[in-house]
């Protein structure tokens, strides 16, 4: 079920990054707007995942009656770095805001390559890995439309 959620969640990143080369100019930036707001909301669900496992974390160390560990903290501070970057994507000229939220995407995975690994994790990386790879492309050639 995750994988296919997953993949349903790329249908607005393809569909819109295509609609982009599609559609009549005075159109484009109504599509290229609603491709920014998307990408910024799932880079702002990518940070929140890591405060789901940070409080999964928090819980567990509580139930041993451990402090909380550093790891732990890194996952809550990172967890609201995506949506500050992805925020001025929303507000760039559309052809900047595309590809400035094509790399904030990029970035989150690498920082969660990182992260999920030390999490004990690592089993979504592929799935992780190919998800942005798509939500990044479809953003980098949605901005290459304009």
């Amino acid at each position: 079920m995750v994988r296919t959620l997953g993949h349903a969640g790329l249908i607005p990143f393809v569909l819109l990054a295509a609609l982009l080369w599609l559609v009549d100019t005075a159109l484009q930036a109504w599509v290229a707007i609603a491709l920014a707001a998307y990408a910024a909301l799932i880079a702002s669900f990518l940070g929140g995942v890591h405060w789901g496992i940070g409080w999964l974390a928090s819980r567990h160390a509580a139930a041993l009656a451990e402090r909380p560990h550093h790891a732990q903290r890194n996952h809550f501070l990172w967890g609201i770095v995506p949506s500050l970057l992805a925020w001025p994507g929303v507000l760039m000229p559309p052809f900047a805001g595309l590809a400035w939220l094509g790399f904030v995407l990029v970035l989150s995975y690498l920082a969660d390559r990182t992260l999920y690994t030390r999490a004990g994790l690592q089993a979504w990386l592929t799935l992780r890995f190919r998800l942005s790879a798509v939500a990044a492309l479809s953003c980098f050639v949605g901005a290459g439309a304009l």
